[in-house]
């Protein structure tokens, strides 16, 4: 008999911290991953995929001329276990560095940056960066839009090229493998 106050108790116990549980539900911008690998280099980058959904997004949702952190969520983050070279002629030490641009309609400023774990580009430190250069935009195939922001590496042999698409905006950050001594 003394039994059965107990177990009752253990019951309650048990079905309160059922509904005290939280549903788990997916991030409207779900993180993505891309690697590449050269020889012994290997590349990986983290981003937060934002989309479209009927937004007019450079200009308005991403506005010209202001620090981005190419992508949502936290800032987007590349770790490279070998030296680079960027855009055709800055070095890119190993390392992980976060990833930020300033977009404009006919360019973006990219900019690598030494700090990380950072929550967009509310606390953007100037001072901690790495790299810092300009690349043209393009327009991707007329007719297609890109739903959700997308990162791609496009390879050939020692050269490649970090490729990012979101609506109708294309841009393009040439990477060349550094050999190792």
């Amino acid at each position: 008999m003394k039994s059965t106050p107990l177990i009752t108790f253990i019951l309650l116990l048990i079905s309160c911290s059922v509904f005290a549980q939280e549903a788990i539900t997916p991030r409207p911008s779900p993180t993505a991953i891309i690697t590449m690998k050269y020889e012994e280099t290997y590349v990986k980058v983290t981003y937060s995929q934002p989309h479209k959904r009927n937004r007019k997004i450079f200009g308005t949702l991403v506005p010209y001329g202001q620090v981005w952190r190419t992508g949502a969520n936290e800032a987007t983050e590349i770790t490279l276990t070998g030296d680079v070279l960027l855009n055709e002629t800055d070095t890119l030490k190993a390392g992980t560095y976060s990833i930020f641009s300033i977009p404009n309609a006919d360019k973006w400023t990219i900019i690598i940056n030494k700090e990380l774990g950072q929550w967009g580009a509310y606390n953007y430190n100037q001072e901690a960066d790495a790299l810092r250069f300009e690349v043209p935009t393009s327009s991707v195939k007329p007719g297609v839009v890109w739903e959700p922001f997308t990162m791609a590496f496009e390879q050939s042999n020692e050269k490649a090229k970090l490729v990012m698409m979101w609506d109708q905006t294309k841009v393009e950050i040439p990477m060349a493998f550094i050999e190792k001594d």
